[in-house]
């Protein structure tokens, strides 16, 4: 039934595609700020265990870039070839940030090359360090276009509709539509959040199998410093997002919280399950709460599926995603600020084995959020692929190969997932942090 309808076919297909490359995309938005701090770090204190750092996860950022080269490149090619309708409707519109998008890559792959070829060319590195600021603008001025684009298709504007066609398109307009704000800093908030949290489960993970080194001390207080600061940042600009759904997204938030019906003081929903007569069972009701989220006061009205046609609800399984992303939310929130306090307090247990196991955890996990919050942005919208204007079945190909294509692209997808893997643990492997220091102070000595 997946391979044989083609608007099945192209939404698991789409699915699939964004699900790999958010990985790749998160990892190059994020990476970049991290080097640059490590590096400032490293220039401001004369630390050679913070300039190592930097140029470490440089070298390790190449490889994933890469990947991410591939897999952007076919997402541009599955929006022609799975949504030609929607391409057609919208491509005038969409086709300037995708553009700049693109330039905003070039100009960070620019900055990344000299900056990797320059490492010892500098006698003041702090002009080597001036290199990264153009390289960490592109990758964030890179997720900004392309975040745009989604804005865009959860709330359109900036055109006028005649005759079943899109007239005086007006692009600047349309990248300046009401979802763009929240979405673009949560996803810029979210991916240097998660990149930290990554950062901090290699760190621990190194401690955990006996490389007692200080480097990996100082890399674990570092990421999980920057950590608890983007993922506070994160939780605040979730509120934001809720109360944008509440104002023109209601349908989404609603499904989110399995709000069946509208009313005043609206409790929020977390976990539960639904019976065959869409019941829940087994939530945790916090009262009022939802009614705070969308309004800030908790006996606000706050709109219920009931206000919508049966055919325009989104899929409630968003539900699972919404909990899922709060959940590990909270949690990264909590572990990294009891690692922060209890370093400051000089807590034996944050340095225990167990908590350092938590904080390994903690990277996937992150990881998982990021997918499970994109998730219920993109499935949240169903059925319109453009709200309000166009829907997914009306965008989708007729063509009967996309059942085929979605084979190939996952063996695709696992030997890019395998591979950088492989040439990742290896790269690391045979230059552990212990070696590099020693050639470094060797050559320093020389």
């Amino acid at each position: 039934m997946l391979f044989e309808d083609p608007v099945i076919a192209s939404r698991f297909l789409t699915l699939l595609t964004l699900s790999f490359h958010i990985i790749y995309a998160t990892i190059g938005v994020g990476v970049p700020l991290m080097i640059m701090i490590a590096q400032w770090i490293g220039i401001r204190k004369n630390d050679e265990h913070y300039i190592l750092m930097a140029r470490r996860w440089a070298r390790g950022f190449v490889v994933t870039v890469a990947v991410g080269v591939v897999t952007g490149t076919v997402i541009g090619l599955q929006l022609s070839l799975l949504w030609p309708n929607f391409m057609e409707l919208a491509g005038q519109i969409i086709a300037l940030p995708l553009f700049m998008e693109v330039f905003a890559f070039f100009f960070e792959a620019i900055f990344l090359g000299i900056y990797l070829y320059t490492w010892d060319r500098f006698e003041d590195q702090r002009k080597h360090f001036f290199l990264l600021i153009p390289v960490a603008l592109g990758a964030g001025m890179s997720a900004f276009f392309i975040t745009v684009v989604n804005s865009f298709m959860n709330a359109p504007q900036g055109f006028d509709i005649i005759n079943g066609q899109l007239v005086n398109a007006n692009p600047i307009a349309a990248m300046l539509n009401p979802a763009m704000p929240t979405k673009v800093s949560h996803v810029l908030a979210t991916a240097y959040m998660t990149v930290a949290f990554m950062l901090a489960a290699i760190a621990a993970y190194h401690l955990i199998k006996g490389s007692n080194h200080v480097y990996h001390k100082k890399a674990l207080h570092l990421t999980m410093k920057v950590g608890l600061i983007f993922a506070i940042a994160a939780a605040i600009i979730g509120d934001f997002s809720g109360k944008f759904l509440a104002e023109y997204q209601p349908e989404k938030l609603a499904a989110a919280e399995w709000h069946f019906e509208t009313e005043e003081g609206a409790p929020l929903l977390m976990y539960g399950v639904l019976d065959e007569n869409n019941e829940v069972k087994g939530a945790i009701k916090i009262p009022f709460a939802l009614s705070i989220l969308a309004f800030s006061a908790p006996t606000a009205e706050v709109i219920g599926l009931n206000e919508f046609p049966v055919e325009e609800t989104p899929p409630l399984i968003v539900h699972y995603y919404f909990d899922l992303m709060i959940t590990i939310g909270v949690f990264m929130i909590v572990l990294s600020l009891v690692y922060w306090i209890g370093i400051k307090r000089g807590w034996a247990f944050v340095k225990a084995t167990w908590y350092r196991w938590l904080i390994v955890l903690g990277g996937p996990l992150s990881f998982l959020a990021i997918e499970a919050g994109w998730w219920l942005a993109e499935v949240g919208r169903q059925p319109w692929i453009l709200r309000g204007i166009m829907t997914v079945e009306d965008a989708a190909t007729s063509s009967d190969y996309v059942g085929f294509m979605s084979i190939l692209f996952i063996l695709l997808y696992i030997i890019l997932g395998i591979g950088t893997v492989v040439v990742l643990r290896r790269m690391f492997k045979n230059n552990p942090v212990e070696k590099e220091l020693k050639a470094s102070q060797g050559g320093d000595n020389a």
